[in-house]
């Protein structure tokens, strides 16, 4: 149903770095591109993408509240390899690695701009 998710930044070239090295971790890759505007990332043309931008109307990209893009891991192993290397790309820690109820596994963070997204499985 979700076909992708945008959000804004104001470190451009920094973001890109920080997403096409983070999302190459899930298998993801550029596939849609307007040169120093936007990125998409996704693993096939056809699957939800994420993307950053900076904002369309030249006014500074702010982080929403309440906000925040969930990227889908294969185990609790594979969260702890994502988070580490958010972490190592620059990114805060908003919750570290660890159960949340009963089925729920997941790690938080925000990226280089302070937009929150988080890596989970089902458990």
């Amino acid at each position: 149903m979700i076909t992708y998710q945008m959000v804004g930044t104001n470190k451009y070239e920094e973001a890109v770095a920080f997403y096409d090295a983070l999302l190459a971790e899930l298998g993801a890759g550029r596939f849609m591109e307007e040169e120093g505007q936007f990125v998409a990332w996704a693993t096939s043309p056809d699957a939800p993408s994420f993307s950053v931008t900076k904002p369309h109307d030249k006014k500074p990209a702010t982080v929403g509240n309440g906000v925040m893009t969930a990227f889908g891991a294969k185990n609790p192993e594979h969260v702890q390899a994502l988070y580490d290397k958010a972490i190592s790309l620059g990114a805060t820690d908003e919750g570290a690695p660890g159960p949340r109820g009963e089925h729920f596994y997941a790690a938080y963070c925000r990226d280089l701009d302070g937009n929150k997204f988080n890596f989970f499985c089902m458990v």
